[in-house]
C-alpha cells in the first residue's frame, strides 16, 4: 500500500491537500492575507508538483517548470517578509 501511494504520487497529492487545508485554517481562524498565504505556501507546492512528475516519470519540462518557479515566488515571499 506505502509503496503504491509514493509511485503513484498520490502521497504528493495528500501533502497538497493537507498544504489546502492549512491555507483554509490560516485564512479562516488567523484571518491572514490570501496573497500572504500564497506566497508562503506556493514555493513548496510548486516543488512538490516537481517532486511528484518526477515520481510518475513525467517529461523533463513537467519537473523543471515548476521547480523553476519555486524560486521567483520565494523570493516574492522573503521580499514580502522583509528580507
Amino acid at each position: 500500500m506505502i509503496e503504491w501511494l509514493i509511485r503513484s504520487g498520490h502521497a504528493v497529492d495528500l501533502i497538497l491537500v493537507v498544504m489546502l487545508v492549512e491555507a483554509a485554517w490560516l485564512r479562516l481562524a488567523r484571518r491572514i492575507a490570501l496573497p500572504d498565504i500564497a506566497l508562503a505556501l506556493l514555493p513548496g507546492a510548486l516543488i512538490l508538483l516537481a517532486a511528484r512528475a518526477a515520481i510518475t516519470g513525467a517529461d523533463w519540462p513537467m519537473i523543471a517548470l515548476p521547480l523553476a518557479l519555486s524560486f521567483p515566488v520565494h523570493l516574492a515571499d522573503l521580499r514580502r517578509r522583509g528580507w
